[in-house]
């Protein structure tokens, strides 16, 4: 099962029963940065002083509040005993990765190397962080998983900011069984859609960019059709870890 909304990430989650989903794992669209440092223009969101403006999508307004309401919110739809996955540049992580701990036992900050070096206005970036937690006492699945990830970032991907599908399968790696629902508020391009049908999973998730809904609604249903993904057809058998 697939379902896809159209959507803010909030009134989507609260149109989720309590307890209803066994992982989440999102890399919500921050602003945080954008605002904080003064960009004139970007190349995903165009200008960012222009409130009307909406070249891509528009951002997640993550100010403290705002993101509390978020993760209570992931809170209250995850069932008990669970994990969820939530990404963090390192501004992002700065000003809100603490908030985590106010809703969710924090686990681990995994580091997603990216590779190959992104763009960057002091040192170039060629990383990411994913925050772990859980709620309960859930452990992972296997034991031999570094909390290094080298995963090559998508280059000109159909849509901007696209994850690796490797990148979501690993997250769902040692917290999933086959049947669980997957559940990501920021869809974006579907990345954590195939890597929860990889695992053999539902996956409900939402996205406010009708771009982005009809992007992964359509990618989803060719995987299902015969097990291509359009967006990365060269990962058909690659981005888990190896069998234990």
């Amino acid at each position: 099962m697939v379902r896809i909304e159209q959507v803010d990430c909030l009134t989507f989650l609260s149109s989720l029963p309590d307890a209803s989903v066994d992982v989440i794992t999102t890399d919500p669209a921050y602003s945080g940065m954008n605002q904080h440092m003064g960009f004139g223009h970007g190349r995903i969101v165009g200008r960012y002083q222009d409130p009307n403006n909406e070249r891509w999508f528009r951002e997640f307004h993550d100010d403290p509040e705002t993101f509390l309401a978020f993760l209570r919110e992931c809170h209250r739809v995850l069932r008990d005993d669970r994990h969820v996955y939530v990404m963090f540049d390192s501004f992002s992580l700065l000003t809100l990765g603490a908030l985590l701990r106010e809703v969710f036992e924090v686990k681990n900050v995994i580091v997603w190397d990216k590779v190959n070096l992104g763009m960057g206005h002091y040192f170039r970036r060629r990383h990411e962080l994913v925050v772990f937690a859980s709620k309960g006492r859930r452990k992972l699945s296997r034991r031999d998983l570094p909390d290094v990830w080298a995963i090559k970032r998508v280059h000109r991907g159909a849509y901007p900011t696209q994850k690796p599908v490797a990148l979501f399968t690993r997250m769902l790696e040692g917290s999933v069984e086959a049947g669980m629902t997957v559940c990501d508020p920021f869809v974006g391009s579907g990345s954590a859609a195939i890597a929860a049908l990889r695992h053999q999973c539902s996956f409900i998730g939402a996205d406010i960019a009708p771009q982005a809904v009809a992007l992964a609604t359509q990618r989803c249903a060719r995987y299902r059709e015969d097990g291509v993904d359009p967006l990365e057809p060269a990962a058909r058998i690659r981005g888990g870890w190896p069998s234990p």
